[in-house]
């Protein structure tokens, strides 16, 4: 479910020439929504929320239920408060899931292989190929739209430009059910008529920092140069890139099959909580999941980051990259209880009994920097070779904890997930 701002003046005729416009972005709306309405027509025109339960979020809402003033992340009671008549469903993302593959293959793939899928409900195309046969890239368009409709009874809407940054803001600005084609030379004009919360990528807290800087909006963020951007931001890789995409910019190409980024895990508590032994649990259970699933899939991460999200729904995070790769939770877990001390101001070694300063309603790790297994190369540190050699078997504490984590794993692929925990 997009929040992505939209103008309304921008759902227009841009023009009709789509010389190098071979990149498309198509989004579906209101994705989970659309779907539970589809299998079950009598829900067409209500107001229908996914999520549901006491604890959990808004995952997606029809746009009847949008008209109440409900979005994603919002908190299911408070929605339920806006829309006390709405048709509230739980998640069921096997679904979901089975029909984003469906889509995919059979309509998408139908066109070109060269197709980037970055979410359940979202993916980027390269029609240069597909040209010879389909002619123009607005023809793949409308057959997509029109073949998604007819075969799954839901609705997409599609941007087409000559790259993803501005194929995605055209999909955004398109929706519900819409198509926009923005031709080469009108892109930077469209970019620049939109928020900064417009551009992929900017959020609150950069936002505001650029509005520290006199800048508030697309237009005003083409103005400054790059080192004047990087001194705003803070970031001379991140001035580039806004750079670049205030003027309609993106030098990104369509990846047929896009590296996982992060391997993350986290959990909402039945009830708010500032008991730091529940949250230093939780973070337990969600470094166990994290690194099982990075032996699992042969990978390792070299950074860790924390979430929180509070009893008011706002959220932080803190990352900490480390020199070694990671991909067991003996080394994920102190790296994020000093991350949580971090966060709280409370001292890595505090007493149990120490409340935590806000009460916590979420919390989980996620793993990033990632590598395969067989192509990280890592240089025993000076501890390392005095352990091997004053060890009997040679062999180090890390060693020997990741060997111990992976006959977990065997347990558990044998017995079950819950078969067997790693201890703190």
């Amino acid at each position: 479910m997009s929040t992505a701002p939209r103008i309304q003046a921008a759902k227009r005729d841009w023009g009709h020439d789509e010389s190098g416009c071979t990149v498309l972005h198509i989004d579906m709306d209101a994705f989970y929504a659309s779907l539970e309405i589809a299998r079950n027509p009598a829900l067409r025109g209500k107001p229908v929320i996914i999520g549901t339960g006491p604890r959990s979020v808004v995952s997606a809402a029809s746009y009847e239920a949008r008209r109440y003033g409900i979005n994603s992340a919002m908190a299911s009671a408070r929605a339920r408060q806006l829309c006390p008549d709405g048709v509230f469903l739980p998640v069921d993302m096997h679904y979901y899931r089975s029909i984003s593959h469906r889509i995919v293959s059979e309509v998408f793939g139908a066109v070109t292989d060269r197709i980037e899928q970055v979410s359940v409900d979202e993916a980027y195309m390269d029609v240069s190929a597909a040209l010879i046969r389909w002619q123009a890239p607005s023809a793949i368009g409308a057959w997509i739209r029109s073949r998604v409709a007819e075969r799954f009874h839901i609705t997409c809407s599609v941007g087409i430009a000559t790259n993803k940054l501005v194929a995605k803001m055209a999909s955004t600005n398109a929706k519900p059910d819409g198509m926009l084609l923005i031709p080469r030379d009108r892109q930077a004009e469209f970019v620049q008529m939109m928020p900064l919360r417009g551009i992929p990528g900017i959020g609150p807290s950069l936002e505001k920092r650029l509005n520290g800087w006199g800048i508030n909006d697309v237009a005003d963020l083409a103005k400054p140069d790059e080192s004047t951007l990087a001194q705003a931001c803070g970031s001379a890789t991140l001035a580039h890139t806004l750079f670049l995409a205030a003027r309609g910019q993106d030098a990104r190409k369509v990846t047929m099959r896009a590296p996982e980024k992060s391997i993350g895990s986290e959990s909402t508590f039945l009830d708010d909580t500032r008991d730091i032994r529940r949250v230093r649990s939780l973070l337990r259970r969600c470094c166990d999941e994290v690194a099982s699933t990075l032996r699992r899939r042969g990978l390792t991460a070299r950074t860790v980051t924390v979430k929180l999200r509070f009893a008011d729904l706002s959220y932080a995070t803190k990352a900490r990259t480390l020199q070694r790769p990671m991909d067991t939770a003996s080394a994920l877990y102190p790296q994020a209880c000093e991350l949580l001390a971090a966060m709280t101001g409370l001292p890595v070694d505090a007493d149990d009994e120490m409340p935590l300063p806000r009460e916590v309603r979420l919390a989980g790790v996620s793993a990033s920097g990632l590598e395969s297994v067989h192509s990280v190369v890592t240089q025993p540190s000076l501890d390392d070779l005095l352990e091997e050699t004053q060890s009997p078997g040679g062999v180090t504490k890390s060693a020997r904890l990741r060997e111990a984590e992976q006959a977990l794993d065997a347990v558990r692929q044998r017995y079950g997930k819950k078969a067997a925990t790693f201890g703190a």
